[in-house]
């Protein structure tokens, strides 16, 4: 879908939308599209429920003295609780209602609100980074789809006084959604397309857009002793990989340490030979979520051109049944030089992280670590979908997740990590083993796990088993499937703290 920005207009085809804020209050272009209708919105107002309320639209279909299709009344809310997050969510919901209707193109009027905090540039631009985000789908493997089922807009104009501002406080956020789709593309495709090489590829055409990546494989891995990761990978035909992304954008001169994100690529997880149940084990081609979103946010830093040095490192491996699979019971030697006692393989992705993380923190010196991961379904147990889990040595990047989390609109909780849980994590014939007490604080001990390989550097571990696919709709721009969690948040804790 294409998004442009103009003056304030009447199109002479198509479907407008025009927001109402709380108690029916039109603005100025809904007041003067009344007036060319003879009164049908007020008319369609007063028959009806919608009062202007956020999350709520009406549609006056065919009104006279117009060539439009219909007018799409939209609601507002309370000028005073206009913000960004309120206004992406109602750039994903008139796209939405616009596919619905079978509209080709659209456009959405965004008045000066009275009351309101945000600027009509701002708001706009925030209108079309939500209507953009929304308009996602995956449709490569369709062959027989029919049309109507097919999002049909093609066009979307946001019109208001100043669209050269808008436009100019759009360009960062396309780039993010950008890397939101490409996120979701890598999450939406099958293991058999999307095993560890073919990931490679993808983060390897970055460079393209100035990011440096390096590609380790097993011999490479095997001399730096990741024992660890390549347990995991033993028992598949797909070659392991450890992939590094590097964006240097901090200013000439500027001595910065980089932020580093490190994510969890299991491509395929069937449990290993602690085989998982066959009932939605096909929903385990999204076990690489992690590193879709450590992906996705490279390419958004790249793409934006952001004012800082960021390292990306993701696992890549195959978690698979074979006769040379790791074992339960087996013991491993992680690239920290601690043992591990195997008692589950289906606790792979602790595995492939303990390497990652330390191999980050030893080679690049990080200001923080940030991993991500569809690590447990303990963390659905816990907080459903709508919230990841968070788990962090540090206050203060606790305490900016957080606020990052609620400005996009991924929100993460913070849970509990201590040393009566790590003791549930010692092993009676290794340094640790990797699951804790039973079906106890299944998360926590995961955590636990993660951060014994963390070195005292600033770190959290994103829990995102519940938020990385979506079987329900709760957001207007997420559609249901893979949502790139991830991306948006650490982009925003990105830019509020860390770009020079």
């Amino acid at each position: 879908m294409k998004i442009t920005f103009s003056q304030i207009k009447t199109p002479s085809r198509g479907v407008i939308a025009v927001p109402v804020t709380e108690d029916r209050a039109l603005g100025p272009t809904a007041r003067a599209l009344d007036e060319e209708t003879g009164g049908a919105l007020t008319r369609a107002l007063s028959a009806g429920r919608f009062k202007g309320k956020p999350g709520t639209s009406t549609t006056v279909v065919a009104p006279h003295g117009l060539a439009l299709d219909a007018v799409l009344l939209v609601g507002l809310g309370q000028p005073a609780k206009i913000d960004g997050r309120r206004m992406r969510a109602l750039g994903g919901a008139v796209v939405g209602r616009m596919n619905a209707a079978g509209a080709k193109s659209g456009a959405i009027v965004v008045d000066a609100v009275e009351g309101a905090a945000m600027a009509s540039p701002a708001m706009a631009a925030e209108i079309a980074v939500g209507a953009r985000l929304g308009s996602y789908s995956f449709d490569k493997y369709h062959t027989k789809k029919k049309d109507e089922d097919k999002k049909s807009l093609g066009q979307l104009t946001v019109m208001l006084g100043e669209p050269a501002a808008a436009r100019r406080a759009f360009g960062p956020n396309e780039r993010l959604a950008d890397g939101v789709f490409a996120a979701r593309d890598m999450i939406s495709e099958p293991g058999n397309v999307k095993y560890p090489k073919a990931i490679t590829q993808d983060i390897e055409a970055l460079s393209a857009d100035g990011v440096e990546v390096e590609l380790l494989d097993r011999e490479r891995m095997a001399s730096l002793g990741m024992g660890s990761l390549l347990g995991v990978a033993q028992g598949s035909e797909n070659e392991p990989y450890l992939a590094v992304m590097r964006w240097n954008g901090a200013p000439d001169g500027a001595d910065q340490q980089p932020v580093a994100f490190i994510g969890k690529g299991v491509t395929f997880d069937t449990g290993g030979i602690s085989i998982k149940p066959s009932q939605g084990m096909e929903e385990m081609k999204y076990d690489m979520a992690g590193a879709a979103a450590v992906y996705g946010l490279m390419k958004c830093l790249a793409g934006r051109k952001a004012r800082v040095n960021a390292v990306g490192v993701v696992g890549l491996v195959e978690n698979m049944p074979d006769g040379k699979a790791q074992r339960p019971g087996d013991v491993v030697t992680s690239m920290s030089g601690q043992t591990i006692e195997v008692i589950n393989t289906d606790a792979e992705g602790r595995l492939v992280l303990a390497d990652a993380l330390w191999y980050t923190q030893a080679t690049y010196k990080p200001r923080f670590m940030v991993n991500l991961a569809t690590l447990t379904g303990a963390i659905i147990v816990s907080l459903g979908t709508f919230q990841a889990g968070m788990f962090s040595n540090d206050d203060k990047l606790a305490e900016r997740l957080l606020a990052a989390g609620k400005e996009a609109g991924e929100e993460v909780w913070r849970m509990p990590l201590g040393e009566r849980y790590d003791k549930d994590i010692d092993s009676a014939i290794a340094d640790m083993k990797n699951v804790g007490k039973g079906r106890e604080a299944g998360s926590v001990a995961a955590a636990q796990f993660l951060q014994r390989f963390v070195n005292g550097v600033p770190w959290a571990h994103l829990d995102i088993a519940g938020t990385a696919w979506m079987k329900r709709d709760y957001d207007p721009t997420v559609p249901k499937g893979a949502t790139g969690f991830g991306v948006r948040l650490l982009d925003r804790l990105v830019r509020m703290h860390y770009e020079a």
